[in-house]
């Protein structure tokens, strides 16, 4: 199940990325017209797959030997001075949770009172920012952290 769970998880990365890509143009693309329900419903599915994928990752964070586990073993000094343990016991961990707030800060901006190019350009400026810090977070199979990794998991 842990496995299953980690694939959907890496699965997962990529309709958020695309989702970020999506809404951050479509604010960009708008940004001198109507905030829409599209741009409602585009944050609305982005902010629901952030909160499946902080479940998911929460319970891989407990679950898994990566997150607490290895806290728990090695201690947290131990972790701390380990770059590998370190970046899925505490970074990347620390980094995604700030990521899917700053998803549902910019998505709360959606509902103000406030004039729509101001709500395009506050969506523009969290989600990009939520996806700076993901794309810098993520265990890329070019990173040491992600090193045997592969972009698509279960290919």
């Amino acid at each position: 199940m842990y496995d299953g769970l980690l694939h959907l998880h890496s699965v997962l990365r990529w309709i958020i990325l695309l989702l970020l890509l999506a809404a951050i143009y479509k604010s960009m693309a708008d940004r001198n017209g109507a905030f829409t329900s599209i741009h409602k419903k585009l944050g609305l599915i982005l902010m629901i797959c952030c909160d499946l994928m902080l479940v998911l990752g929460l319970y891989q964070w407990i679950a898994g030997e990566l997150g607490l586990k290895s806290i728990q073993r090695n201690g947290f000094s131990v972790v701390m001075h380990s770059p590998f343990d370190r970046f899925y016991a505490v970074e990347h961990t620390t980094a995604m949770l700030l990521a899917i707030i700053i998803v549902h800060v910019g998505k709360g901006f959606a509902k103000k009172e406030i004039p729509d190019s101001v709500k395009h350009k506050r969506t523009m400026l969290f989600f990009g920012l939520a996806l700076l810090i993901i794309l810098i977070s993520i265990p890329w199979p070019f990173r040491i952290v992600g090193a045997g990794r592969h972009w698509f998991p279960g290919l």
